[in-house]
C-alpha cells in the first residue's frame, strides 16, 4: 500500500492579517515534491502578475528530505516572480528556516496581500501572530535578526535596500544565510513585511518509512564526500569554502575581468583562498545536517567566491579588505552582491573610471543612498546602462546579471545562461562541474557538442535537488542515484532516479512555460553582443577568442528540440497540453 504524501500549506494573506492552515492534494504534493517545484506550482495560478502586485504570492517551502538523515538536505526555497527580470524567480537558502518549519509541520508558507503597516509575522506551530514591526527600515539586519533573537527559531528579513526600492534585494536568513538572486527581498517589502520568524516545538527529525536504507544511503554519500578532491581535497570546498574557486577559475583565464571586458586580473591572489587563511583565520560552519561545512566567518563574514570575484576582478579590485567590508554592506542592507558588483562594474565602464577600495566600498553603500546614483544603481545593470545610453555594457540575461565565470572559457556556461529561467545564472545547470572541476567526467569547454543535451538534463537534476531540499554542492561528489534511494527510504514513494528527473522536466518546463506567457522569446536566449565579437585577454600572449554566433544559435537550436520548444522558443502545444494541472487552493 502506497505511503500518504501530503504537504502541509500555511497561507497567510497579510492584508486582511488572515491566516489558514491546511494539506495539499496528494496529485499536487507527488508531482512538485515541495521546494522550489511546489513554488513554481503556486506561480503557475497567476502566471502573468506583476511581480509587485499584492496578490502576486510570495512561497516559502522545504523539501520532503528535511529533517531526514540525508546528508546536506537542509535547504529551503524562496519562490515569486522577481521584480528585476520579470520572469519566475526561486532562490535557494541555508541556515535553519527549513528545520524550524518542518518542526512546525509546515512544508510550504504562501503569502499574499499587502500590510497596511510594516508587519512582522511570527510563526509557532500552527499559532500566528500578527505584529506591527517597530524596526526602522534603515535598521542593520544584524540588528533586526538581534530584535527578534528572543522569539526563537529562524528569522527572514527584509533590508534597507528593499524598502528603498532595490531591484536586486535580497531576504537574509539567520544573519549569514540569503535568498540572494532576483529581488525577492523587494517582493517582501512591497508586501510590508519587514520579517517572518518560524518556530517549531516537534521534532527536527522526521521518521524514515525504511530507516535501513535510509542509512545505508547516508553512508554512501558521506563516504562519497570523504573521497570528492573537490570537496575534501586540499584545496577543496571543506578547506577554503567557495574561495577555494579563485585560483582555479583564474589559471583557466576565464575569471571576468573589468566588466567582463578582460578575462584575467594579474592581482587575483589577493582575494584566493590561502590569502584569505592567512589574513582571516575563519571557523567553517554548515547548514543543519551537512557534513561540508563551505560557510566561514572569521572577524566578519568571509565572502563566496562569486562576491570575491565581483568585488575584485570585475571591479579591478586587489584590496581584499574592501571586498569584505563591501560583502559586509550587502549583508547589513540586503542586497545580491552579484548584481550588486555588475552594476557597479558597468557604471564604471560607463564612466571611464574604477571603483576600488574605499570608493567600491562607498559605491555599495551608495545603493542604500539618496541621489540619482543611488537610484540608477538600485535599478540594476541593465536599467543602468540603457538610461544612460550604453546598453551594451549591461552584462545580463533577462536582465539578471551575469556571475562569475566568464562564458568564452566554458561553452555549457554559455548556453546555460542563455536558457536559464531566472535570467543569467550558474545554478540553474552548472556546467563548471564537468567543464572545470571535471565531475562526473570532463567535457571539453571550448565546444558546443553534446552540450544542449548536458544542460537540459543538468537543469531537470538541479530542480529535483531545489525541490527534495538538497544542497547543490553535494552533487559535486555524491549523484542523483543515491539521493533518490534516500528519498524513496524517507517518503516511501516508489520513485526512483529517472521518475525524480522527470519531476525536474516538468518543473523546469513549467518555469520556461510561464516565462513565455510573461512575454519571453528566443532573443532572451542571447548573450550579451560582448561575448561574440570581443576577445577575452587570458594574461600576456594568450587570448580567449569570442564565441561564435552561429555555433550558440545552433546548440540553442538543438537545446530546444530536446526541451520540447518550438524555433522561438515557446513550448510546443504537446508539452504545454503534458503539463501537469496545477491546483493549489
Amino acid at each position: 500500500m502506497p505511503y500518504p504524501f501530503n504537504l502541509r500549506c500555511l497561507r497567510i494573506d497579510l492584508g486582511s492579517r488572515t491566516h489558514r492552515l491546511y494539506t495539499l492534494g496528494e496529485d499536487l504534493s507527488r508531482s512538485f515534491l515541495g521546494g522550489r517545484g511546489i513554488g513554481v506550482a503556486f506561480l503557475n495560478a497567476s502566471p502573468t502578475i506583476d511581480p509587485l502586485d499584492p496578490a502576486a504570492p510570495l512561497v516559502l517551502a522545504v523539501g520532503p528530505l528535511t529533517g531526514s538523515r540525508i546528508p546536506s538536505a537542509g535547504r529551503m526555497t524562496f519562490t515569486a516572480f522577481s521584480p528585476l527580470t520579470s520572469t519566475v524567480c526561486s532562490s535557494s537558502a541555508g541556515g535553519s528556516l527549513a528545520v524550524q518549519m518542518r518542526k512546525a509541520g509546515i512544508d510550504v508558507i504562501h503569502i499574499t496581500g499587502r500590510a497596511t503597516s510594516r508587519l512582522c509575522v511570527l510563526v509557532s506551530d500552527a499559532e500566528v501572530r500578527f505584529e506591527d514591526a517597530y524596526l526602522p527600515d534603515e535598521m542593520p539586519l544584524s540588528a533586526v535578526f538581534e530584535r527578534l533573537a528572543p522569539f526563537g527559531g529562524s528569522v527572514a528579513a527584509a533590508g534597507s535596500a528593499a524598502f528603498m526600492g532595490c531591484l536586486y534585494a535580497s531576504i537574509a536568513v539567520d544573519s549569514s544565510f540569503s535568498s540572494g538572486r532576483g529581488g525577492l527581498g523587494l517582493v517582501m517589502a512591497s508586501k510590508n513585511l519587514r520579517a517572518l520568524a518560524v518556530r517549531g516545538s516537534g521534532s527536527a527529525h522526521h521518521k524514515a518509512c525504511n530507516a535501513r536504507i535510509e542509512e545505508e544511503a547516508r553512508t554512501d554519500i558521506i563516504r562519497l564526500f570523504d573521497a570528492s578532491p573537490v570537496i575534501r581535497g586540499r584545496s577543496g570546498i571543506a578547506a577554503y569554502g567557495t574561495s577555494s574557486l579563485v585560483d582555479l577559475i583564474a589559471t583557466r583565464r576565464m575569471m571576468p575581468t573589468a566588466n567582463f571586458r578582460r578575462t584575467f586580473f594579474e592581482g587575483y591572489r589577493a582575494f584566493s583562498g590561502p590569502a584569505i587563511r592567512g589574513r582571516h583565520p575563519a571557523v567553517h560552519y554548515a547548514c543543519h545536517g551537512c557534513p561540508i561545512a563551505c560557510k566561514q566567518k572569521a572577524s566578519r563574514e568571509i565572502p563566496e567566491y562569486e562576491t570575491l570575484s565581483h568585488f575584485g576582478a570585475l571591479n579591478e579590485n586587489d584590496d581584499l579588505d574592501s571586498i569584505i567590508e563591501a560583502n559586509r554592506v550587502c549583508n547589513e542592507t540586503g542586497v545580491d552582491t552579484i548584481s550588486a558588483g555588475a552594476t557597479i562594474a558597468c557604471l564604471a565602464e560607463i564612466r571611464g573610471t574604477r571603483f576600488t577600495g574605499e570608493s567600491l566600498v562607498d559605491a555599495v553603500r551608495s545603493i542604500t543612498g539618496h541621489g540619482r546614483e543611488a537610484e540608477l544603481l538600485r535599478a540594476g545593470s541593465a536599467r543602468l546602462a540603457r538610461e544612460l545610453g550604453m546598453p551594451g555594457a549591461s552584462m545580463s540575461v533577462k536582465s539578471l546579471e551575469l556571475p562569475a565565470y566568464d562564458p568564452r572559457g566554458a561553452y555549457g556556461m554559455a548556453l546555460a545562461y542563455g536558457t536559464s529561467t531566472r535570467g543569467g545564472c550558474h545554478l540553474r545547470a552548472y556546467p563548471i562541474a564537468h567543464e572545470i572541476l571535471r565531475r562526473p567526467v570532463a567535457t571539453d569547454r571550448f565546444s558546443f557538442s553534446g552540450k544542449a543535451r548536458i544542460i537540459k538534463l543538468a537543469e531537470d537534476l538541479n530542480a529535483v535537488v531545489d525541490s527534495i531540499g538538497a544542497c547543490r554542492f553535494a552533487f559535486l561528489a555524491a549523484s542523483l542515484e543515491e539521493y533518490a534511494r534516500g528519498f524513496a527510504a524517507v517518503t516511501g514513494l516508489d520513485m526512483d532516479t529517472q521518475d525524480l528527473l522527470r519531476v525536474g522536466d516538468v518543473v523546469y518546463t513549467l518555469e520556461r512555460h510561464i516565462n513565455t506567457l510573461r512575454g519571453f522569446r528566443r532573443a532572451d536566449d542571447i548573450l550579451p553582443e560582448r561575448f561574440y565579437t570581443e576577445p577575452g585577454s587570458g594574461g600576456p600572449d594568450v587570448e580567449t577568442p569570442p564565441i561564435d554566433r552561429g555555433a550558440y544559435e545552433d546548440a540553442l537550436d538543438r537545446y530546444y528540440r530536446i526541451r520540447g520548444c518550438n524555433p522561438d522558443g515557446t513550448l510546443r502545444a504537446e508539452r504545454v497540453e503534458g503539463m501537469i494541472p496545477c491546483t493549489t487552493r
